[in-house]
């Protein structure tokens, strides 16, 4: 695979095409490199990674934007960032640097006084109006730069590399939206990429001309005013003048409305960005966003879109990634589910990054599976991901481990979580642990329920309840009518469904079923373009096609829509239903539903062929309350305890596989 064959930035040469960007983790304590940290991105080293990106490192006080950020403002933050470098390259990865200054993506009451701009123009992200900086302060500001590039350096980084993309200080001067000054520094492209042109020859002032400089930035915008692909072509051209070895093409800014980091952006769809950079630039290009699958970055090369491929989340879900793909062990990778659960939805929270499919994240030393001093016989009742995720460490531990499963699948809730296309993803992790169940040779009944009976007939010495939920039907006047089903019926394409739909309950399983029937009344994106292309239809026409040819309202007795939905993804899966033409309900409360429909508190009447119920779900916990106390060692993980999180649930049976 070309993704394996060496390749140089600049004097540095690395020994595969595989990028490990920075990634803002959370772990630091006051600025400085902790254990998590070393071990985390040590992990990533072991796993193959050609090059890995710590950061973002604050390059002045003023640029910082959380004290569990890295830094390398002072000269204190050298002993930590050497001992992660060491760790890095013992492992034959090469290590770089990313350089930050957060710029106005940041809070007064962090910083302890305003944040800074390339003008005063109030960030939408943080809300924050930054102060313009003055000509002194960008002189200072450079020379920052360089002075944390030599403190990389000196702590036994080969390359740095500068955030000039997403939004952060570097950005800003780069961009019209936000670069309004009329001095040196503003005005046309050669004025506003003045800020990083100064700091890369700076930079390379202090480091000689061989040391690696590397440049992010963002390939579009995609904020209104903001630099284009074609204003990127400019501005990389003249980067590369003033000494960048390779850019690192990222997508949009932190606040534009185009989705960057959620399931539902096909894999690699931003790496066109990529190539249009490639076009005009003699060194290597990086492209990322949403690749998590080696033959896709595999393709991206080939079609020489880039030179290196930039797997962060993925890296993220699974260190091996590199190893496991270069053996050919695709189906062993842990694929990132761009769930968001664990890392961004963390960030934005300022929590330390965790993830779903791999609870090991945070926690590498501790984590590390040994095998077990007794050797047990253990039952799982139960075949989601809590349930394999239990039987997959403890048969690794070495225990005896059969699992029952009452359905004919594997991968319980999961399985209808992903029927919809937009959250399709999530099965990546159904198939993984199903997989990993058949190379562990884990014992799985499927199609057949536990019972005190059948945990009688196997005696075990350990039972695991991983029995999930039961759906909780609400008591409505009307609920037992024939044209009344259940959202998992509904995703589980068991029931007929009308074309005027009601569905009661707007949490994330009325959300997402909401999705799966607008996605079944409307034209898909291979179909429109075939339309399109050939001349059937224009385009304006083909895509009121992708309206849903259905009536389907969600109706929620709270006041927001998909409250158990995290942050960074509830946005775009809101958008996706308003563009579907899902119409959505906020404060409402059903009365009653008849022959021809729902009946709200408030008088209203929506008539609906079929009134859906995702009202919830409660613990599935019988079998645990018969049995705590009739074998020796009984443990409830996943919902069954209480309805959760899919990451919640697995982070538990990690847990709990390595007790027994």
């Amino acid at each position: 695979m070309l993704l394996f064959d060496p390749i140089k930035i600049g004097s540095m040469e690395i020994r595969n095409r595989i990028f490990l960007p920075a990634m803002h983790l959370g772990y630091c304590v006051n600025n400085f490199v902790d254990d998590r940290i070393v071990n985390f991105y040590e992990a990533r080293a072991k796993g193959g990674a050609g090059l890995i990106m710590v950061g973002g490192c604050a390059t002045e006080p003023l640029g910082t934007g959380l004290p569990n950020m890295m830094s390398l403002s002072e000269d204190k933050y050298i002993p930590g960032m050497r001992r992660l470098a060491e760790a890095i390259k013992r492992h034959g990865s090469k290590a770089a640097v990313q350089l930050l200054h957060v710029g106005p993506q940041t809070w007064t009451f962090i910083l302890g006084t305003q944040p800074v701009s390339a003008s005063a123009i109030k960030c939408k992200l943080t809300g924050e109006m930054p102060r313009e900086m003055t000509i002194q302060e960008i002189e200072q500001s450079v020379e920052n730069f360089a002075l944390a590039a030599k403190r990389a350096k000196s702590a036994g980084f080969d390359a740095v590399e500068i955030i000039g993309g997403v939004g952060y200080l570097v950005a800003r001067f780069l961009s019209p939206r936000t670069n309004v000054r009329k001095d040196r520094y503003g005005g046309n492209i050669q004025g506003r990429v003045r800020f990083a042109v100064e700091i890369i020859e700076r930079i390379k002032e202090k480091l000689g001309r061989d040391f690696p400089v590397i440049f992010k930035l963002s390939g579009e915008e995609f904020i209104d005013g903001g630099n284009t692909i074609e204003d990127t072509k400019v501005i990389a051209k003249e980067l590369e003048k003033a000494g960048a070895d390779c850019f690192n093409v990222a997508v949009a800014w932190h606040e534009s409305p185009v989705p960057q980091i959620t399931m539902n952006i096909p894999r690699g769809a931003f790496a066109y960005l990529a190539e249009k950079v490639r076009e005009v630039v003699s060194v290597p290009v990086i492209a990322g966003n949403r690749i998590s699958d080696p033959l896709v970055a595999e393709k991206i090369l080939k079609e020489g879109k880039a030179d290196i491929i930039s797997l962060g989340r993925a890296l993220i879900a699974d260190p091996e990634f590199p190893i496991k793909a270069k053996e050919g062990r695709f189906a062993e990778i842990r694929k990132c589910l761009a769930c968001n659960q664990g890392c961004f939805d963390h960030v934005f929270s300022a929590q330390p990054v965790e993830c779903l499919v791999n609870p090991d994240v945070s926690r590498e030393a501790e984590y590390q599976i040994k095998p077990a001093t007794k050797r047990k016989k253990v039952l799982i009742a139960g075949g989601g991901p809590a349930g394999m995720e239990t039987a997959r460490v403890a048969k690794l531990r070495g225990h005896d481990v059969t699992l029952y499963e009452k359905s004919d699948r594997l991968g319980g809730q999961l399985c209808w979580a992903a029927v919809p296309k937009e959250r399709s993803e999530l099965g990546n992790l159904v198939e993984y642990l199903a997989y990993q169940m058949r190379l562990l040779n884990v014992n799985v009944v499927l199609g057949k329920e536990v019972t005190s009976e059948v945990v009688r007939q196997l005696n075990p010495d350990v039972l695991v309840v991983a029995t999930g939920v039961n759906w909780i039907v609400p008591d409505i006047p009307g609920v037992d009518r024939p044209n009344v089903v259940m959202a998992l019926d509904v995703l589980a394409d068991r029931v007929p469904v009308g074309k005027k739909v009601v569905i009661i309950g707007g949490g994330g399983v009325g959300c997402e079923t909401g999705l799966y029937l607008a996605e079944k009344g409307y034209i898909d994106a291979e179909t429109m373009l075939f339309l399109v292309k050939w001349g059937a239809m224009d385009l304006e026409s083909a895509y009121k096609l992708t309206k849903s040819n259905r009536e389907i309202v969600i109706v929620e007795m709270l006041d927001k829509m998909g409250q158990d939905i995290g942050g960074s993804t509830r946005w775009t899966i809101l958008k996706s239903l308003s563009q579907s033409g899902v119409k959505m309900l906020t404060n409402s409360k059903v009365k009653e539903i008849t022959e021809k429909g729902v009946k709200l508190d408030n008088g209203e009447v929506l008539e609906a062929d079929t009134v859906v119920i995702a009202v919830g779900s409660k613990p599935n916990n019988e079998l645990f309350e018969k049995m705590k106390d009739k074998v020796p060692e009984i443990y409830a993980v996943g919902d069954c305890v209480t309805p959760r999180k899919a990451m919640d649930a697995m982070h538990e049976a990690a847990a709990i596989a390595r007790k027994i």
